[in-house]
């Protein structure tokens, strides 16, 4: 394994971005469905926050995993809230929930530009953690980068709704997810490359990436997931947990 492959794999996990892009149009007015996708998604990066990011052989390595890890997570969470400030929290959101004009974060100005940042803030951990393992582990983890690109899905999606909500043309769009896809493929070359020249530290860094995903999760796919999926998003994302366990122990 070597760079080229970590990048490669971090741009096919994100290019799943396209693909909710395209059903976007159609998920529009099935909002319910678009609700169930995206539980099943965070049910299977809960699989590999628990069996890929965090598993227990790096347990032992004691407070500092625990410190690395909340570290991750205290990091992503007042990244997030800038970024939600600027305009950016209604990256994920499924279906606009108030009439046209009176949003403060969707119509404000640059808004696109910061729910881009927001999607790319969300994507980075995802695509770290990917070039660490390919480091680390000397080949391709199937359940993370199916787990990724599932969720990637409605996060295309629901980002998309909300961009266009917020008056981003459609090639705009196009554009901001190749941009997307291109700096999570640098991304996940950079995870290689700290994992292959700094070996000791690679456990440590997807741990702290872990803690980024776990937050993100908590803070949007799930909540907007129930919002608008209703309780059976419970039981798919248990499916979705499952799902991303029964590769993880295939692999």
């Amino acid at each position: 394994m070597n760079v080229w492959v970590a990048l490669l794999w971090g741009a096919f996990s994100s290019a799943a971005l396209f693909l909710g892009q395209i059903l976007a149009g159609p998920l529009q007015p099935r909002v319910k469905v678009t609700g169930l996708l995206m539980g099943f998604g965070a049910g299977t990066m809960l699989s590999a926050v628990a069996y890929e990011l965090v598993p227990l052989s790096d347990l032992g390595n004691g407070a500092g995993v625990a410190v690395a890890f909340f570290a991750g997570a205290l990091v992503y969470y007042v990244a997030d809230r800038l970024v939600d400030a600027r305009g950016g929290a209604d990256r994920s959101a499924i279906a606009d929930d108030h009439p046209a004009g009176a949003s403060d974060a969707v119509d404000s100005p640059g808004s696109g530009a910061a729910m881009f940042l927001g999607a790319l803030l969300d994507g980075v951990p995802e695509a770290f953690i990917l070039g660490i393992g390919i480091s680390l582990g000397g080949s391709v983890s199937v359940a993370f980068v199916a787990a990724v690109f599932v969720s990637n899905v409605p996060q295309g999606a629901a980002g998309t709704l909300a961009l266009q909500q917020a008056g981003t043309p459609d090639r705009t769009i196009t554009a901001m997810w190749a941009a997307l896809t291109a700096a999570t493929a640098a991304v996940a070359a950079i995870g290689f490359l700290v994992g292959d020249s700094i070996p000791n530290q690679g456990v440590y860094a997807s741990v702290f990436a872990g803690g980024a995903v776990l937050v993100m999760l908590a803070d949007s796919m799930m909540p907007e997931a129930f919002e608008h999926g209703g309780r059976s998003v419970g039981l798919l994302t248990a499916l979705g947990y499952l799902a991303a366990t029964v590769l993880t122990i295939l692999d």
